[in-house]
């Protein structure tokens, strides 16, 4: 291995951007909650030598906390991303046999964090706020970085600040999030993954669920999507430019896997 690749990464600061997996957490109203037990506690078995051991069991969406979207999360019409047909590659209990989570490689970027919320001078957008191309630009301009193809592009609503107040889910009243111009222009420039610090990473209008940023992303232009990412550490410390890591669990099937991202800057 080249020495110089450890060095310049190793003595750099990291950020954690994922969030906690504890009962009660957030979960989208469309998926199950999350589900945590003890299966074997110590003392229930004992080895040999007085070793024992303990489990547990867990059940959750893959949608769960911070998660990174497969390609086969959405359709339109039926059709995904390049023309498959929905129905002929869902197999139940084998789940999608195309475009599933487990052909996501590990993700090693450079990410870029537009820190909108820093930008407007609030700590949370509000509920109404939306994220166009024009406003997106603008925040880049004003952190001096220019979002370029295959990046990994963050955008700061604020709102992971109530990731345990029940407003994080009020999505009965909107969140705040890109909107369809602004993803056009993301997926213009090539960008290969969009996230959010909110749980549906687009801007949703009070009573209306449609999420055409989904549908640009996911099934027009084959860029995944990671939501709740937790990013105040980033805001924190002024960082806007960074590498990005990020590995997907091999869900064989699935349309989504929780992932614990890091920004190395």
């Amino acid at each position: 291995m080249d020495p110089s690749l450890l060095e310049s990464v190793v003595n750099r600061p990291v950020f954690d951007l994922g969030t906690p997996y504890d009962m009660g957490m957030p979960v989208h109203p469309s998926h199950p909650p999350y589900v945590f037990t003890l299966q074997r506690r110590h003392g229930d078995t004992m080895r040999p030598g007085g070793l024992g051991s303990a489990n547990e069991l867990i059940v959750m969406c893959g949608h769960t906390g911070t998660h990174l979207d497969a390609l086969a999360h959405f359709a339109r019409d039926g059709i995904m991303c390049g023309g498959l047909e929905a129905a002929k590659v869902q197999r139940g209990g084998r789940g999608m046999t195309e475009h599933g989570i487990e052909r996501v490689p590990p993700i090693v970027r450079r990410g870029v964090l537009l820190d909108v919320a820093g930008a407007e001078g609030v700590d949370i957008l509000p509920n109404d706020f939306a994220i166009t191309a024009e406003v997106a630009q603008a925040v880049a301009r004003e952190h001096g970085v220019k979002v370029r193809k295959d990046d990994a592009v963050l955008v700061r609503t604020g709102l992971m600040q109530r990731w345990n107040d029940p407003a994080f889910l009020d999505l009965e009243n909107g969140q705040p999030g890109i909107t369809a111009d602004c993803a056009e222009w993301l997926a213009e420039t090539g960008v290969y993954l969009g996230g959010a610090d909110t749980m549906t990473f687009e801007f949703i209008p009070a009573g209306d669920d449609r999420l055409p940023v989904h549908g640009i992303f996911l099934v027009d232009h084959g860029i995944h999507i990671l939501e709740n990412a937790d990013l105040e550490s980033l805001a924190a410390a002024g960082v806007h430019e960074f590498l990005f890591v990020m590995s997907p669990l091999k869900i064989v099937g699935a349309t989504a896997s929780p992932v614990r991202p890091i920004a190395i800057a």
